[in-house]
């Protein structure tokens, strides 16, 4: 092995080269460790700063191509690859070809204003996806300057010393130096679905890569065990890289909504199509119109109709959601949780950090001679101290030797949160960490294993060599048949334990238990047999995590919301009951163990996970029952998780859900939404936001279609009965055109409505046309068909020429459009309030446009020119807006009136 020298740069070898690395990598599963080391120029310690910072600038991060973005032009042109926007195109080529440059050019216009949206939008999708990568990008524990640090993969350099355990995704490819237990899972290099045995061994050079025990590759996951390695390869030379630099990273920016409006856009294209065909039809033939005037009439009705801007505004809908989440600490990887959490129905949480503080904090110290209770929380131990007995202090400093933890900067833990609380704990009794392991060095250890449930390390003690064990009280019970006394040794009162477990355990405390043995003089390693049976019980320590104070607020806003919320957690049963009830809940919260969900028979097992609030001591297996069984019964399940274990479950929820903080990398593979602080609030608030996207999704289809609808129905009656068109088609394409990218567009900006979690869940298979949203179609389309041919006439009765009358036609339905926006805003209660009336700055803005162009189109001469419109007297704008503020008061009733009959009056 390398000399342990924590900055090498040994003189006597030369720099590295990429071209000398790549011939390192190649033979590094054939060299002994120690010389893949000294070749690498590094120690077991690791590199320095600076040697790290040359090397990275030699060889670049440690990272993967991200594959090549669509080109400008390709973007581009992707706008116009939609059947709505076809339809509108050939509409173009025939106004074009009859020579009305005018209808043609607003159409045009109508086709880049859409497209110019949707282009803007996708890039800024892209750069949010991209950016939500980084943000959960993967970290590796390393060795720099002889101190471990946590660092993002893309830092990691050829010669770092980089340490690994269960649930990690191995950063780079490593030759191991150490590997306890360690076994890997490599389907994803090898296509075997049977993890793969590590060990420091050396193989043949032309070994496949699938026989290379002595090497962990690069994108592969630690199944069990740990294991230290020395980063032979990164970036593209890894393994993987070579694999991954021959593909093309591809985003599926696409959700089932979006699916489901594209296809509702072809169905209504080829609808509106079929009717403006027999439209000209019976106009040709059966009134006698001219083809041409018929045929640009019905092109312009047809693409008023068209709503094709409905995509673009839902994308855009869905990546506002996505930052308002990201923005409350919950990163959405794929889109399509955006919609899904809107509808979610049960969280399934894991307790640790997630409904608690992850603070934990030793809170009992029990021996047989007695308990000692433990003030002060966190990991700072503060003025608190302890005067322990020589048995207590005994336990304590073999939790502090039995440990892996460190204290940092800031009282944060380095590695196991129990185990720092450890740290503290001897802190607290007097007991400095560092003296205290150097006094009793570690000569080897058994690192903790989920299968086996203990801990154990080999020291060279005053009293000669000694190993301590800690786990699971219940397991280190079972591998002693003795306890330690005041006077010694004797005999183990193993149901007087148990009672003592239980009890720390009826008040919410997580228990640990400690052994000890005499090993044999000069005994240098350890193992299983040496720890199975025989030792002496010191005792345990009662732990406890409280639960989060906005945790606690968030379950009563869930409850309020009509959403259970189910704990699966892998702690005592007791433990986990004790702390459901302090986080509410429920009163007196149903427990079931995964030995009682196995006894449960197949028939009764849905109605058990329905009644019961806590699952206790489960599996991977109960997960995935529990979550396939509430979706069974139709609930829409997030799940969280942090583990390897939880990623079955993670992929079968609706929504998976990974901690960003102590999730493993195959936690957040297997999940669509990141929570970056590890709070179950934010999950409630991500729910939250889920559900106002959805909202706003429906008002953009509710104020969308029913206004497009107005318009067609005016013209569609004059073609019918013969008189003179209310609007012309340029006038039709003007109307479409200044609104496309404004009214509608400002809906997906729309804050929560008042009450959003005071509603319960919507249905799951809820479809895009609602009842509600049907009846809104059919009677905002007649209504402003009502009123827009009401003044018509009588604008023309009054002796008003045609070209006015159609001037204050186009501007009633604008007006219209914009009272109609302030009633759609509000869904599930009135809009007559302060801030209904007052609008947002979206709202605001959108509307100053909308009425600016109405002046230009209304009062400028040239713009008189080109549409065929006149200027209107105050008083004939003001009668204008005076119907519009009456359609706002009669669309408030018919609100009022039809809430209860669809649900909250929402579309």
């Amino acid at each position: 092995m390398a000399e342990d020298n924590p900055h090498p740069q040994n003189p006597e070898v030369p720099d590295l080269t990429p071209a000398g690395l790549a011939g390192i990598a190649g033979s590094a599963h054939a060299m002994p460790p120690a010389a893949v080391c000294r070749a690498l120029d590094t120690s077991e310690a690791g590199l320095s700063g600076a040697e790290a910072a040359r090397r990275l600038r030699v060889f670049g991060p440690n990272a993967l191509p991200e594959g090549h973005r669509r080109s400008v032009l390709a973007r581009i042109l992707t706008q116009f690859n939609n059947a709505l926007i076809w339809f509108m195109l050939a509409g173009a080529a025939a106004a074009a070809a009859l020579g009305h440059s005018v209808d043609a050019g607003v159409i045009l216009a109508v086709v880049l204003v859409n497209a110019l949206v949707g282009f803007i939008q996708e890039g800024k999708a892209e750069d949010a996806l991209a950016a939500i990568r980084g943000m959960v990008a993967p970290r590796a524990s390393v060795l720099r300057d002889g101190a471990r640090v946590s660092l993002p993969m893309e830092s990691l350099v050829p010669g770092d010393i980089v340490l690994i355990e269960a649930g990690d995704r191995v950063p780079a490819d490593l030759r191991l130096i150490r590997a306890r237990s360690l076994t890997l899972d490599e389907a994803i290099l090898t296509g075997e679905s049977v993890t793969s045995s590590k060990s420091i061994a050396t193989v043949a050079e032309e070994a496949a890569a699938g026989d290379r025990k002595g090497m962990a590759f690069s994108g592969t996951l630690v199944a069990t065990g740990q294991g230290t390695g020395v980063v032979t390869a990164t970036g593209t030379d890894t393994q993987i890289g070579r694999i991954s630099a021959m593909l093309g990273a591809v985003t599926e920016l696409e959700t089932p909504l979006l699916r489901q409006i594209n296809a509702f856009g072809r169905r209504f294209s080829l609808v509106a199509f079929g009717g403006a065909l027999a439209l000209f039809l019976f106009a040709v033939f059966l009134r006698g119109f001219d083809w041409q005037a018929a045929l640009m009439a019905v092109v312009a009705l047809a693409v008023g109709l068209v709503p094709e801007g409905l995509p673009a505004v839902i994308t855009i809908t869905l990546a506002i959601g996505v930052r308002r989440m990201a923005a409350r600490h919950a990163v959405i990887r794929r889109l399509p949780a955006v919609e899904t959490l809107g509808a979610t129905s049960v969280i399934c949480s894991d307790k640790t950090g997630t409904l608690t503080r992850n603070e934990m904090t030793v809170r009992r110290v029990v021996t047989a001679g007695g308990a000692l209770m433990v003030e002060g929380a966190g990991y700072d131990p503060g003025e608190y101290r302890l005067t322990a007995s020589g048995a207590q202090q005994a336990l304590i400093r073999a939790g502090l030797l039995c440990n892996d933890a460190h204290l940092g900067p800031g009282w944060t833990v380095g590695g196991d949160p129990m185990e720092g609380a450890l740290v503290t704990l001897a802190l607290k009794a007097r007991l400095e960490p560092g003296p205290e392991r150097a006094r009793t060095p570690r000569l080897d250890a058994i690192p903790f294993d989920a299968q086996h449930r203990f801990m154990a390390t080999l020291h060279e003690a005053d009293s000669g060599r000694v190993a301590l064990v800690k786990g699971a009280p219940e397991r280190i019970l079972a591998m002693c048949d003795r306890q330690e006394g005041a006077s010694g040794p004797e005999p183990l009162a193993h149901d007087l334990w148990q009672r003592r477990i239980d009890e720390a355990a009826m008040e919410g405390e997580r228990v640990l238990g400690y052994a000890m043995r005499q090993m044999p003089p000069g005994a240098t390693d350890i193992d299983f047999p040496d720890v199975e049976t025989g030792l002496v019980f010191l005792g345990i320590t009662g732990f406890i995590d409280p639960p989060r104070d906005e945790a606690m607020r968030a379950i009563a806003e869930c409850r309020s919301a009509g959403i259970a919320v189910k704990m699966i957690t892998g702690d005592h049963a007791a433990t986990a009951r004790a702390i459901a009830a302090q986080l509410g809940l429920a009163g007196d919260p149903r427990v079931l163990t995964g030995q009682d969900l196995d006894r449960l028979s197949e028939a009764d097992f849905p109605e058990a996970v329905r009644e019961t609030e806590v699952f206790a001591r489960t599996s991977p297996e109960h997960k995935l029952r529990i979550v396939r069984a509430l979706q069974a019964m139709g609930r829409v399940v997030a799940m969280t998780g942090d583990g390897v274990n939880d990623a079955p479950a993670l992929k079968q929820a609706d929504v998976g859900i990974s901690m960003g903080i102590k999730g493993t990398e195959a936690a957040k593979e297997a999940s669509e939404m990141v929570l970056m602080d590890d709070n179950f609030a934010s999950i409630v608030a991500a729910v939250h936001e889920g559900r106002t996207v959805h909202d706003n999704i429906r008002k953009v289809i509710g104020w969308t279609i029913p206004t497009n609808g107005g318009e067609a129905l005016a013209v569609i009656l004059a073609i019918l009965f013969g008189f003179a068109m209310p609007m012309t088609p340029v006038q039709i394409l003007w109307i479409n055109l200044i609104l496309a990218g404004t009214l509608g567009l400002v809906l997906a900006f729309e804050p929560s409505e008042p009450g959003v979690m005071k509603r319960p869940p919507r249905r799951a298979d809820a479809g895009l046309l609602t009842p509600f949203l049907v009846w809104r179609i059919c009677f905002v389309s007649v209504l402003f068909t009502a009123l827009a041919l009401t003044l018509f006439f009588q604008a023309q009765a009054s002796g008003r020429d045609l070209e006015t009358a159609r001037t204050m036609v186009v501007n009633l339905l604008v007006v219209l459009e914009i009272f109609y926006l302030f009633n759609v805003r509000y869904l599930h209660m009135t809009s007559f309030t302060l801030t209904g009336v007052k609008g947002t700055g979206p709202v605001l803005g959108a509307i100053a446009i909308v009425v600016l162009a109405q002046f230009a189109f209304t009062y400028l001469p040239v713009m008189n020119a080109i549409f065929g419109s006149r200027p209107l007297s105050l008083s004939e704008g003001m009668l204008i807006v005076a119907i519009g503020a009456g359609s706002l008061v009669l669309l408030e009733i018919e609100k009022h009136l039809l809430r209860d009959r669809f649900g909250c009056g929402g579309p």
